[in-house]
């Protein structure tokens, strides 16, 4: 069975559009369309509908979506397999991370992979805990950037504990405090991610016993900053996100301590591909250098 057909359909839902996908294929729109087309008549089903808003999948194609995902997993690390018989070093690794290991780390361990590997190709994808779950679990990514424990079936990497932080603004009157009290979340205005997101900061105060005072909720971590910069209230976020950061905020130790502990997730396990092996390699050993 050819898969050039699902790579054709996964590329336009990916993209949304059926003119985007035929540039990144290297194709005309109508070879894209007719590709699909041929697909819906081998499965008996419509998979995509078009309007205004662009490429979707109809519910068909979203029941088939999982099974396609594998299809063309299975595909890539069967290629990365036979490029490392070959002797050669060639496939494709996708990436999931958040935003802190995005900005503090990635750039680096793709600069010296990149280096080695060339014609490995790396797909990176980025948002926040839950997104990077979601990614892992529908074969989305091959390598992700994960908080551990987890809950994930996967093999899993331990890399890194993280410190969590207060984060006050500068004239605040926390400015002469050696240390950030929790129970300071219950009256002071605290800004927070998405409940969906928000894990490290929850768990904090749920060890702590604390109920913190929310008055904003944002998915962006810098807007966050933005917001404690303008003295709307306060948050706590990791020490690796606010690294080489010049905002107009202080950073404080938390009482109680807290962390986060930093993993990656191998999606495919023992059965990963030699790229993306290697690329999990690289991870792990940038990490132990920078510590």
């Amino acid at each position: 069975m050819s898969v050039d057909k699902y790579k054709v359909l996964m590329t336009a839902v990916e993209y949304g559009s059926l003119t985007i996908a035929a540039s990144q294929l290297g194709c005309t729109q109508s070879a894209v369309s007719h590709s699909i087309a041929a697909l819906e008549e081998e499965l008996g089903f419509s998979l995509i509908t078009r309007s205004r808003a662009g490429v979707k999948l109809t519910a068909e194609g979203e029941r088939l979506l999982p099974a396609v995902r594998n299809l063309l997993s299975s595909e890539e690390q069967l290629n990365q397999l036979a490029s490392s018989i070959r002797g050669l070093d060639y496939g494709t690794v996708r990436v999931g991370s958040f935003t802190s290991v995005a900005v503090h780390w990635l750039p680096r361990i793709l600069k010296r992979f990149q280096s080695d590997y060339p014609k490995v190709d790396i797909k990176l994808l980025n948002g926040d805990y839950n997104d990077v779950d979601r990614w892992i679990r529908d074969g989305s990514v091959d390598i992700g950037f994960i908080t551990v424990p987890s809950e994930l079936e996967c093999e899993t990497i331990p890399l890194m504990e993280d410190r969590l932080l207060a984060i006050v603004p500068e004239d605040s009157r926390f400015a002469s405090f050696p240390k950030f009290p929790l129970v300071e979340c219950e009256t002071e205005p605290f800004i927070s991610l998405l409940e969906s997101s928000d894990h490290d900061a929850r768990r904090a105060l749920d060890a702590a016993g604390v109920k913190p005072n929310v008055r904003f909720y944002t998915k962006d971590d810098y807007a966050i900053i933005a917001m404690v910069e303008q003295g709307l209230g306060i948050s706590i976020m990791p020490e690796l996100l606010l690294k080489g950061r010049h905002d107009r905020i202080l950073k404080l130790p938390l009482v109680p301590e807290a962390k986060r502990f930093i993993g990656m997730a191998i999606a495919a396990s023992e059965k990963a591909g030699p790229a993306t092996r290697k690329f999990a390699d690289y991870v792990v050993k940038y990490v132990q250098e920078s510590k």
